[in-house]
């Protein structure tokens, strides 16, 4: 965890001030004890270091502490009461009563005052559950850490399985705030505010956005002893340094750098791979509820999503760029509410932070060649091989205005817009026959065909936000504030209401829309 202020180092070094001679540090809150009478500003000051002696530690371990925080207040009650879910806290953490916030305890860490730096550890963990919604997820192993007036909330976050470590789940401003003094010699920041980051979002599968402001957080910690230094300067040596000797040494011979006896390896071709791609989770679910998935030209059904065969590929590692074909289709029928939609002949540009998906879209008897589909986050990933293999893995990526009209219909028009998050885009290309690929995910189905697709569906005809549509055959407006069902993984609606309340979708008659 990150850096706290300058006042929380004063605070911290309260502590030992008696042995440091630190009271100089103190806050005006926690001034140190004056002189006692008939003190000399001589004798007040006699046990300070003296210039050029050993100086006070700067690095102060933390004998305890806690962190207050409640996530975000609206989610936990959706979860006891819109989901009629659970809330059970483990490993020593606890919740207040009336579904209050979370205390994390047990912390341990260290402060620098040198470089005002916090780090803190803090023991138990929170788990949400819903049956008839479907989810599971549990945050633990937090960690906060502070520098400045900034810092973040850090965690393990497991949902449905899926495993994030050591994920910045959300931001701390510190700004303003001075810390106050507790009970037992604790130095308290209270009420920081705090906002959910990318991969906070990420974590939670885009049911809140980056951003969203959360619970303020509370931070309580206690300092302990002093940290030694662990590369302490050695003291200054009396001896005198042996003077260098008058002989020069001898002039080294030269020596030619041989030549190489071979020609350089070329650089080397794509042969192979795959891509990996679910369009959309929500979309997904909707038709699986009382549709078809199908998949056609080699292309393979897996848990959460689809596999595509390699075509063809260029790759330049030194430029960062990427411009790869797959074969293959995937095909979604939903007869009762009027879809009909092909995906086929998928291909990836990719240059430097940037690319975009394209492909061919049949859609209620029109075709359209070559849709700009999806832009691509390309930021974090690498175009270096590894294993001869490159692994563009889990890149983000979001709907094109182009992409979200493939959705629409003259009754309402598509439930997307453009910006919209879709599922992330997988593409591992192979630079040898014996490579193995890694993006070849587990799961898959091998006759590539039939069935409801890579995961099951709920029940009745409801699916998620942006997906169930009316007696026309429309895929209904749910509204930019929906969530699209990716956290939850249901065939019910999900709504980022102020509560993150969840109501079912309710088929419309024809010409309307479904309100959720």
């Amino acid at each position: 965890m990150a850096a706290i202020r300058r006042p929380l180092v004063h605070a911290a070094a309260i502590a030992t001030a008696a042995t440091l001679g630190a009271s100089a540090l103190a806050l005006p809150a926690f001034a140190a004890e004056k002189p006692a009478a008939g003190a000399t500003a001589d004798t007040a000051t006699a046990d300070r270091p003296a210039a050029g002696g050993p100086q006070a530690p700067t690095v102060f371990s933390l004998a305890d502490g806690t962190l207050d925080w409640g996530l975000k207040k609206s989610f936990r009650e959706y979860v006891k009461r819109g989901a009629a879910g659970t809330i059970t806290t483990s490993g020593g953490a606890t919740q207040a009563p009336d579904n209050g916030a979370f205390t994390f305890g047990g912390a341990k860490g260290t402060y620098d005052l040198g470089g005002n730096a916090l780090t803190a550890a803090f023991q138990g963990g929170v788990r949400f559950t819903s049956t008839a919604h479907r989810f599971d997820i549990t945050i633990a192993d937090v960690r906060v850490r502070t520098r400045g007036t900034t810092g973040a909330i850090q965690a393990d976050v497991a949902l449905n399985g899926a495993r994030q470590d050591d994920i910045d789940l959300a931001t701390l401003d510190l700004t303003g705030h001075r810390p106050g003094q507790g009970e037992g010699g604790t130095t308290v920041l209270k009420d920081l505010p705090a906002k959910l980051t990318a991969a906070g979002a990420k974590a939670f599968n885009g049911m809140y956005q980056e951003g969203e402001v959360l619970d303020p957080a509370t931070l309580t910690v206690k300092p302990g002893a002093p940290v030694p230094d662990p590369d302490p300067k050695p003291s200054p040596s009396t001896s005198a340094t042996p003077r260098p000797t008058k002989t020069p040494t001898a002039k080294p011979t030269p020596t030619a750098t041989p030549k190489p006896t071979t020609a350089p390896a070329k650089p080397k071709k794509v042969v192979g791979g795959t891509l990996s791609w679910g369009l959309k989770e929500s979309f997904r679910r909707y038709v699986s509820a009382g549709g078809t998935v199908t998949t056609a030209g080699g292309a393979k059904k897996k848990t959460n999503g689809y596999v595509f065969p390699y075509a063809k590929a260029t790759w330049d590692a030194r430029a960062k760029k990427v411009n790869a074909s797959f074969g293959g289709s995937v095909r979604f029928r939903y007869k009762a509410h009027g879809i009909d939609m092909t995906f086929s002949d998928l291909r990836i540009k990719a240059a430097g932070a940037k690319g975009t998906l394209y492909t061919d879209v049949k859609a209620q008897g029109r075709t359209s060649d070559n849709v700009k589909f999806a832009t691509l986050d390309l930021s974090r990933v690498s175009y270096a091989a590894k294993n001869d293999v490159v692994l563009l893995s889990k890149v983000p990526a979001r709907f094109t205005a182009a992409g979200a009209k493939q959705f629409a219909n003259e009754t309402t028009g598509s439930p997307y817009r453009a910006g919209d998050r879709i599922d992330p885009v997988t593409v591992a290309l192979e630079l040898s026959a014996g490579a193995r690929t890694a993006s070849v995910p587990d799961d898959v189905d091998a006759a590539g065909s039939g069935g409801a697709g890579a995961a099951s569906g709920g029940s009745g005809g409801t699916g998620p936000a942006g997906s169930v549509g009316g007696g026309s055959g429309s895929l209904a407006r749910t509204g930019s504030g929906a969530p699209s069902g990716a956290l939850l993984g249901v065939a019910g609606a999900v709504v980022a209401t102020g509560a993150g309340a969840v109501y079912a979708a309710r088929r419309q008659g024809p010409g309307h829309e479904a309100r959720v």
